[in-house]
């Protein structure tokens, strides 16, 4: 059967009829991959797809006719796992899990099969039988009863699915699958979009929820087309380095639910431990008091507040540009915060190297941990400590002032549960604020300490 050559992007999708060095639709390099293609064969996918070739109508339903009616979750046996899924997974549902090679996302998948048992299906692509048994034995769900598929064709995969019938299909991962139908590699462009595509059809005329395991690049986003992550309905992300304990898992996409939630985990030779309260997971014990440099910042991690430690060092340079570095921390966000404490707040930091760092490997992208940022940074300057018993979070302006943030009084509330005693905030002017104040004033609390530009912030804390 004649064949033709296409080139298709790795980031888009888009086709070529020849090699380009750049993708005319997303802009990227170097990005053009070959594949050959039956031109008998059409590469159109969708539910309507052969109705639209045979020129069928289909039928249309008002939206007043459809009912829509409260979906029905399937639990997971990990509560961490659930919140970030909205409730549980969702049967007809496709959720594609990225994360680094080692992260956990096999062992996390492993434990959820393990509680579903014989409801579950697991299509392995890169490991046998024999090799999936004992990583289940390992974390002790190896007699929980669900069953193995050692397979990476599409079509055995989706006969084998229709056959068993099973709630859930985990598939580790979607870029060792390949269609016979295709003749580009596995892993390719158009495997990979043909392999979900006919996945996702079989999810959901099925009421299947199908799991995809998906690769990442070096540069943290999944390996694939990006009509993948457009395909499926909920896309999660797992985090975590290798040399840290914890993982955590977030929601980048998620038809079925919130993506501002996120699940943490602690990486143990028996599995995935819930780590129900991440603030006092990431704080650390320390004899002797708090030394210069660290301040503790109050996060909101979708509906809940958890609690970290930056850390900062600042010592004089010796190159002609001075450094500035974050680890878990943007370098340009340190960047910007040491010209504003220059120019704003009064302190010399044009000749220091300046290195800020979250405790326990943590990303913090929240604005909310610039005030911890440049208090860390004052303290380290100053080799003076916080005082005791304080801690903080507020967004920071160009212009020296302070901002507030969403969920100021949930973060009030957990560091208060947590011990501290002297939050530094942004002043803010409400009834509830002041009614608030004098609630605390009649009490034993003394209440936050509310600063309006960061020079009173740096003052309030190192005084």
């Amino acid at each position: 059967m004649p064949s033709k050559t296409v080139y298709v992007c790795s980031n888009c999708g888009h086709e070529e009829p020849k090699w380009l060095g750049r993708c005319p639709e997303c802009g990227q390099w170097s990005t053009f991959a070959e594949e050959l293609r039956d031109s008998a064969k059409g590469s159109a996918t969708g539910f309507a797809s052969r109705a639209a070739r045979r020129g069928a109508a289909a039928p249309t339903f008002s939206m007043g006719d459809v009912v829509a009616e409260r979906e029905r979750r399937l639990k997971t046996g990990m509560a961490e796992l659930d919140r970030v899924l909205g409730g549980g997974l969702v049967p007809g549902s496709l959720v594609l899990v990225g994360g680094e090679p080692g992260v956990g996302k096999s062992t996390l998948l492993l434990q959820m099969m393990g509680h579903l048992g014989g409801r579950c299906l697991m299509v392995s692509g890169e490991e046998s039988p024999r090799q999936v048994a004992m990583s289940a034995r390992r974390i002790g769900v190896g007699e929980s009863g669900f069953r193995v598929l050692a397979e990476t064709d599409v079509d055995v995969i989706e006969a084998t699915i229709l056959e068993e019938r099973p709630e859930v299909v985990v598939v580790d991962s979607i870029q060792t699958l390949y269609s016979p139908d295709l003749s580009g590699a596995p892993g390719s462009v158009g495997q990979v979009r043909e392999s979900a595509a006919r996945l996702m059809r079989v999810a959901k005329s099925e009421g299947i929820a199908v799991v995809l395991v998906g690769h990442v690049t070096k540069e943290g986003s999944i390996a694939g087309p990006r009509v993948l992550e457009h395909m499926v309905d909920t896309v999660l992300q797992f985090e975590g380095d290798r040399f840290q304990a914890f993982r955590v898992l977030r929601g980048l996409k998620n038809r079925f639910g919130s993506t501002n939630e996120v699940g943490v985990f602690e990486m143990t030779g028996r599995g995935m431990v819930e780590v129900s309260d991440p603030s006092a997971f990431f704080l650390s014990e320390r004899e002797g008091g708090t030394p210069p440099g660290v301040v503790t910042v109050c996060l909101m991690e979708g509906t809940r507040p958890m609690l970290v430690e930056i850390e900062s060092l600042v010592s004089p340079s010796h190159l002609a540009v001075p450094r500035r570095m974050g680890g878990g921390v943007d370098a340009g966000r340190v960047s910007m915060l040491c010209a504003v404490l220059s120019r704003r707040a009064g302190l010399s930091l044009g000749s220091q190297d300046v290195y800020v760092n979250v405790s326990g490997g943590v990303r913090v992208e929240e604005p909310a941990a610039d005030l911890g940022v440049a208090l860390a940074i004052a303290s380290a300057l100053r080799d003076r400590p916080i005082q005791a018993g304080t801690a903080c979070f507020g967004e920071v302006g160009l212009t020296g002032d302070l901002r507030a943030v969403p969920g100021a009084e949930r973060r009030e509330r957990e560091l208060l549960k947590m011990g501290f005693t002297r939050i530094i905030r942004p002043k803010v002017r409400s009834r509830r604020r002041a009614a608030d104040g004098g609630a605390r004033r009649a009490g034993r609390d003394p209440g936050p300490v509310e600063v309006r530009t960061l020079q009173e912030a740096v003052e309030a804390a190192l005084s």
